[in-house]
C-alpha cells in the first residue's frame, strides 16, 4: 500500500511554524521527510545537520564554471526546514529536497553585471512577488502573491505580518494549526487564476517526488513546504500531465556548497523576498520559553541601553512590561508582540525619545549573528581563492587587530598589498590603510588587519562579478561605472583599479574618465577629479604602471578647471563656498606635487579670483593664501591685499570671509611676518565689541590647529613679549588701548585648544 502523506504548510523563517513542526514530527514519526528545496542538492542535507554547522547559513548553487549566476537558499536556526532536517538526522530518518532542480531555476538567470536583479534569487522557494507597478489596490486582490496578507485583511489586520505572528508564531494556544492553514490556503486558491508556468512546474515536480516516496516507503511521509503550495500538492493530477510541464529544459552540471550567512540578510529590509521584519525577535521567540518572552526581551533592550551609557532603572523595566501587556489587550492580541514591546520601550525606557530607540533597534530587532561552516564543507570559489592567496602571502585571518608594514619594492610586499587592495575593492576591508594620505605614492604602506566573519558572506555575494579575487574585483569596479558619471568618482575608480593591479578594469574606467572629461563643464567636478589622478601618477611609480595617458588627462582637466575657476567662485552661498574652497586646496596640492605643465595657468586663475570683486570672499581668501604660500604673492603684496580686503569700506561679512580663507590653517605665518600680523591686529582692534564677540568662534577656528607653544609664540610676537602677569599689570596701568589689545588677543588664542 502507498504510504500516507502528512503536509505541513509553513512560513519560511517562522519560529512558531518551526516549533509546531517539530511537535508534529514527534507525533507522526514519519519514515521520510520531504522538504521544499532543490531536488538535485539533497546530498548536501547531511552537512546541515553537522554539529559544527552554525546558522544562519545558505545553500549556494551555480552552473559549473559560472559562479556569477549564483542563487542562495538561506536557513536560520528558527527555519522550519532547518529544524526538519535536524529532526530527521536525530531520528535517523532520510530527508531530501523535492523542489525543481537548480538547473531549472538558472535557465533564465540574470547576467553577472546585474547584481541587483540577482538578489531576487536569494530565495528560490519564495512565492511570486509582482513588481511595484503590478501591486493591485485591494488587499483581497493580492491573494496569489501575498495570501497571508489577504487572510490578514479578511481578519481585520493592517498587514499579514501581524496576523501571522498572532495566529502562528506567538499563539500560545495549541491546536491543529497546519490543517487550519491548509484549509485557508485552499479557499484562497479557489479565487485566483491558475499558477504561472514556473510555479506550476514547481508544484508538478513536488507531486512527482512525493509519488516516488509513497511507492517506496511504507510508513508516513512528512512534506514540509510553503503553506501556499499545500492545496496544489494534495490535488489529484496525472503523472503524465505533471511530466509534460517539466519537459524542454536540458540538464546541466551544477556546483553547490554551504556558505555562511548573516542575520541582517534574513531581514525584509535587505531585499530578501522571503525575509522577516525582525530576525532578532524571531530568534528570541525560538530560544525563549513562552511565559518568559516579554520579560527577557525587555531585559535585553535594557542591557543594550545601559551599554550605551543610558540610565535604565528596574522600575522602568517593570512599567515597560505592564504597558506592553495592556497595549496587547487593547489591541485584541493574544500576547504582547514586538510592536507592543517596542511602543512600551519608547515610552518607559526611552522617555518618548524615538531616536534613542533607533540607536539600538537594529541590534535588537535584526541582530548581527554570522553563521559558521565546518572545515570539511567545500568552500565557494572566492573563498577557496582567498585561502590560496592567504597561504601564498603568509597572512592568517585573525579577529584581533595587528599592524602590517609593507615594502612595495619587494615581491612579497607588492603581492600582499595587491591582495588587500583587491579585497577592499570588493568591500571586504580585511586590511585598512593606516594614514593612507601619506602612504600613497610611496614605496611603503602600513595596514591594520582584522578579519570579521561577515567578510566570508561578502565574498560569496561578490560571486556575481567573478570566480576569483582578481576577476571579482575587476568586475565590481567595471560595474561601478554604471553608478558613477562624475569625474571624481571615475578618478577614484581608476586609482582603485591600478592599486589593485587590475589592468582590464583600469583601461575601461580610464576610457570612461577620458570621455567624461571631454564633456565636463562644472569646475567643482573637475577639481575633485585631480587628487585621485595625481595619486595614480604617484602610485604608479611603485606599481610599475604606465601612466602616460593619465599625465595628459590630468593636464587637460587642470587646464579646463583653471579656465572655469574664475566664474565658479562668484556668488556662492556658505555651503557651496566651503566645498569649492576645499576642492581648490586639494587640487592645488595635486598640481604642485606632480609639477603639472598646467601650473602657470592655474596660478593665473588664482590671481584672477583674488582681483575679482564678484568672487566669494572665502574663496578669494583661500586663493590668496595659496599664492602667498607658494611665493607667487610677495609679503608686501599680501599685506597690501589683506589691508584692502579688511578695510572699513568692506562689509564685516566679506572681511571675515576673506580673513578665514586667507588664514585658516596658516596661523604660523603671523608669527614670522610682522607686517601681516600688524595688519590683522589693526583690523581686529577696529571691530566694535559686539562684532568682536560674534566673530570669536571664527577667530578661534582659524587658530585652532596651532599647538600650545605656537600660540604662546604668536602671543609674544603680538604683544612684544610682555605676557607675564607683571607685564600685564604694567600695560593695563600705562595704556588702556594696549590692555584691550592684550585682552582680545588672549581671548582669541585661549580658545585655540584645550591647553589654553
Amino acid at each position: 500500500m502507498p504510504g500516507e502523506v502528512e503536509y505541513f504548510g509553513i512560513r519560511h523563517h517562522g519560529p512558531g511554524s518551526a516549533q509546531r513542526l517539530v511537535e508534529s514530527l514527534d507525533r507522526v514519526r514519519p519514515a521520510e521527510v520531504l522538504i521544499e528545496g532543490p531536488a538535485d542538492l539533497s546530498e548536501l542535507i547531511p552537512m546541515l545537520a553537522d554539529k559544527d554547522m552554525v546558522p544562519p547559513v545558505a545553500l549556494l548553487a551555480y552552473p559549473a564554471g559560472e559562479p556569477e549566476r549564483s542563487v542562495f537558499w538561506p536557513f536560520s536556526v528558527f527555519s522550519p526546514e532547518y529544524q526538519a532536517i535536524l529532526w530527521a538526522a536525530k531520528h535517523d530518518v532520510p530527508a531530501r529536497f523535492i523542489d525543481l532542480p537548480v538547473y531549472w531555476r538558472l535557465r533564465d538567470s540574470v547576467p553577472a553585471a546585474e547584481p541587483e536583479a540577482a538578489a531576487e534569487n536569494f530565495d528560490a522557494s519564495d512565492e511570486h512577488k509582482p513588481g511595484s507597478d503590478d501591486v493591485p489596490e485591494s488587499p483581497l486582490a493580492t491573494i496569489q502573491w501575498d495570501p497571508i496578507g489577504a487572510l490578514a485583511f479578511a481578519a481585520g489586520y493592517v498587514d499579514g505580518e501581524s496576523w501571522w505572528q498572532d495566529v502562528i508564531e506567538e499563539n500560545p494556544q495549541p491546536g491543529p494549526i497546519f490543517a487550519a492553514v491548509a484549509d485557508a490556503m485552499r479557499a484562497l486558491r479557489e479565487d485566483v487564476p491558475p499558477p504561472k508556468e514556473d510555479e506550476a512546474a514547481r508544484e508538478a515536480h513536488m507531486r512527482l517526488e512525493i509519488a516516488k516516496s509513497r511507492k517506496r516507503d511504507e510508513g508516513t511521509i512528512a512534506v514540509v513546504c510553503g503553506a501556499w503550495h499545500v492545496p496544489a500538492l494534495t490535488e489529484k493530477h496525472t503523472a503524465k500531465d505533471d511530466r509534460a510541464l517539466l519537459k524542454g529544459v536540458p540538464k546541466r552540471k551544477v556546483s553547490a556548497t554551504w556558505t555562511p550567512w548573516t542575520a541582517p540578510r534574513l531581514a525584509l529590509s535587505s531585499g530578501y523576498g522571503a525575509g522577516v521584519r525582525a530576525p532578532g525577535w524571531n530568534r528570541h521567540l525560538w530560544e525563549t520559553p513562552r511565559n518568559e518572552q516579554a520579560t527577557r526581551w525587555i531585559a535585553r533592550i535594557a542591557r543594550c541601553l545601559r551599554e550605551q551609557g543610558q540610565v535604565v532603572s528596574t522600575a522602568s523595566l517593570i512599567e515597560t512590561e505592564r504597558l506592553a501587556v495592556s497595549l496587547a489587550a487593547i489591541r485584541g492580541r493574544p500576547q504582547a508582540g514586538f510592536e507592543e514591546l517596542t511602543d512600551a520601550t519608547v515610552a518607559c525606557m526611552c522617555f518618548g525619545n524615538h531616536q534613542l530607540w533607533q540607536s539600538i533597534a537594529a541590534d535588537v530587532l535584526i541582530g548581527s549573528e554570522v553563521g559558521r561552516i565546518p572545515d570539511g564543507v567545500p568552500l565557494a570559489p572566492l573563498l577557496e581563492d582567498l585561502q590560496r592567496q592567504q597561504k601564498t602571502a603568509r597572512l592568517k585571518p585573525e579577529a584581533l587587530e595587528r599592524e602590517l608594514s609593507l615594502d612595495l619594492r619587494s615581491d612579497s610586499g607588492l603581492f600582499r598589498s595587491t591582495l588587500l587592495h583587491r579585497l577592499a575593492a570588493l568591500d571586504v576591508p580585511w586590511g585598512k590603510l593606516d594614514d593612507p594620505g601619506r602612504s600613497r605614492g610611496t614605496f611603503r604602506e602600513r595596514w591594520v588587519l582584522r578579519w570579521e566573519p561577515e567578510y566570508s558572506v561578502s565574498l560569496v555575494e561578490n560571486l556575481v562579478y567573478g570566480a576569483t579575487i582578481a576577476q571579482a574585483a575587476s568586475g565590481r569596479i567595471i560595474a561601478g561605472l554604471r553608478k558613477s558619471n562624475r569625474l571624481g568618482d571615475l578618478s577614484n575608480l581608476v586609482f582603485e583599479a591600478l592599486t589593485a593591479q587590475l589592468p582590464d578594469a583600469a583601461a575601461e574606467v580610464s576610457a570612461a574618465l577620458e570621455h567624461r572629461a571631454g564633456q565636463a563643464t562644472d569646475c567643482l567636478e573637475m577639481l575633485s577629479a585631480l587628487p585621485p589622478i595625481a595619486d595614480v601618477l604617484r602610485y604608479g611609480k611603485a606599481r610599475h604602471v604606465d601612466t602616460g595617458q593619465m599625465n595628459s588627462l590630468f593636464d587637460r582637466i587642470a587646464g579646463q578647471a583653471s579656465i572655469a575657476l574664475h566664474y565658479a567662485a562668484r556668488g556662492l552661498d556658505e555651503e557651496a563656498a566651503g566645498l569649492l574652497r576645499n576642492s581648490i586646496a586639494a587640487a592645488d596640492r595635486s598640481i604642485q606635487l606632480i609639477e603639472s605643465p598646467a601650473l602657470p595657468q592655474w596660478i593665473d586663475s588664482l590671481g584672477e579670483v583674488i582681483h575679482d570683486d564678484q568672487a566669494t570672499a572665502l574663496v578669494a581668501g583661500q586663493a590668496a593664501r595659496l599664492l602667498y604660500e607658494s611665493e607667487h604673492l610677495g609679503s608686501e603684496d599680501a599685506v597690501s591685499l589683506l589691508s584692502r580686503k579688511l578695510s572699513p569700506g568692506t562689509t564685516i561679512a566679506d572681511a571675515a570671509g576673506f580673513f578665514e580663507g586667507f588664514l585658516e590653517g596658516a596661523g604660523n605665518r603671523l608669527i614670522h611676518d610682522a607686517d601681516l600680523r600688524h595688519c590683522v591686529s589693526d583690523w581686529i582692534m577696529s571691530l566694535d565689541e559686539e562684532t568682536f564677540v560674534e566673530s570669536l568662534p571664527l577667530f578661534r577656528r582659524v587658530f585652532s590647529n596651532m599647538d600650545k607653544m605656537e600660540r604662546r609664540r604668536l602671543l609674544d610676537a603680538a604683544l612684544g613679549r610682555q605676557t607675564t602677569q607683571t607685564g600685564y599689570q604694567v600695560i593695563e596701568a600705562v595704556d588702556p588701548l594696549w590692555s584691550d589689545h592684550l585682552r582680545r588677543v588672549t581671548e582669541i588664542l585661549s580658545g585655540g585648544g584645550s591647553d589654553g
